[in-house]
């Protein structure tokens, strides 16, 4: 069925890009994702988890949702302990969400009483698995679906983990002093690539804002898509937070000269590959996010800068540490226990872990400049004993 689908996704692009003389690769990438009926994100099939393509840090392990949970609490204390919209985007199987709402119900029924939890989700097949996760907390009224849009003058805290990196983006080279842009055509043996003209002048401001340009013979990535998501968060969000998590680096890293082929790549059963012109509709693309755009971005439409920092950092302010040997103690099993501890790790480690790669990004509009529990510096955490 999925390769009938493939054939189908591809026949169409083919046709697309045939009637348009060719398109840009931001606009292949699209269609390869969210094509309305075939579409990697769209289409039913697997894709978090061993039995899919990848791993999310909500995957990883409850944990995750957990102490997000004690930083999006502090934030509705912030806000005077009245109603409290926690929206997001891009959810996928709905952990997440089951984390967070679990942590609240049990840690802070107050707040879960105060909370209306908005997911905003494109994908039919994703509703559907999400509805199964959250049966418990759609049962007692936390839990509704909606457009971006039907948010407009919301309280509370657009959050997202790992969304940004999977919208669609413009490959850019430089050559000559000049910038062009990678275009999508059909080939002999399949799609092809050709350099031209920018498709639209919005790159070339792209890289006004953020003061950096690619180095001359390099390739890279502009998410302009990230830049209007933004915008619209801002936008939709009365007074609150914009809490974002997804890999990536500031615009000095992300385009720096020794950063040759950019950061595009594509996950299929837990391998990662290069061509995105392979298995269409059947693996994952993604490029690292510029946060120093989603930063400047958000400032220009009224979001401080309350938090940039690596995962790692975020979650030992947050009490890694704490949980992560409370759950230990728990553990009667030595072996259980020490899987545990490997598993959280995942999320902290730099090297082979999601710790260094994965940053965290919270922005703040008409709620001052409060001081954020994720921001507890690691030289002030005191190391729990272990229980006996």
């Amino acid at each position: 069925m999925i390769e009938d689908q493939t054939s189908e996704l591809v026949f169409q692009l083919r046709q697309q890009v045939d009637c348009s003389a060719g398109i840009s690769f931001a606009e292949f990438m699209e269609q390869a994702l969210y094509h309305p009926e075939y579409g990697y994100y769209i289409a039913a099939r697997n894709r978090i988890g061993k039995q899919g393509d990848f791993f999310t840090s909500s995957s990883v392990h409850s944990c995750f949702g957990q102490l997000i949970a004690r930083q999006l609490e502090q934030m509705w204390q912030v806000m005077g302990h009245g109603h409290f919209v926690i929206a997001e985007q891009g959810a996928g199987e709905g952990h997440l969400c089951l984390d967070i709402l679990d942590a609240l119900a049990k840690d802070s029924p107050e707040f879960y009483a105060q909370l209306e939890y908005r997911l905003v989700e494109i994908s039919l097949d994703n509703r559907q698995r999400q509805k199964q996760t959250l049966e418990q907390h759609l049962d007692a009224g936390r839990i509704s679906w909606c457009e971006l849009e039907d948010l407009r003058g919301m309280q509370g805290c657009v959050v997202s983990n790992e969304l940004i990196d999977a919208f669609p983006v413009h490959l850019i080279e430089k050559h000559a002093g000049e910038l062009r842009e990678v275009y999508v055509v059909n080939g002999e043996d399949g799609f092809a690539e050709e350099l031209r003209p920018l498709s639209t002048p919005l790159i070339n401001e792209y890289f006004q804002r953020v003061g950096i340009e690619p180095a001359a013979g390099n390739r890279c990535e502009v998410n302009l898509a990230a830049c209007d998501w933004m915008r619209r968060a801002a936008d939709i969000l009365s007074r609150g937070f914009v809490l974002t998590v997804d890999y990536g680096y500031l615009a000095e890293e992300l385009y720096a000269p020794y950063r040759h082929a950019g950061t595009l790549l594509c996950y299929h059963q837990h391998q990662t590959n290069e061509n995105p012109y392979q298995r269409i509709g059947q693996q994952d693309m993604t490029a690292h996010v510029d946060f120093t755009s989603l930063q400047i971005v958000g400032r220009q439409n009224g979001l401080e800068t309350l938090y940039f920092g690596q995962q790692y950092q975020f979650l030992m302010g947050l009490g890694f540490l704490e949980m992560l040997i409370e759950m230990e103690s728990r553990e009667t099993d030595p072996h259980k226990a020490q899987a545990l501890r490997m598993n959280l790790k995942t999320l902290i480690l730099p090297d082979g872990g999601m710790g260094e790669s994965f940053k965290v990004l919270i922005q703040g509009k008409n709620v001052g400049t409060p001081e954020l529990l994720c921001k507890k510096r690691i030289q002030n955490i005191r190391m729990p004993s272990r229980a006996s």
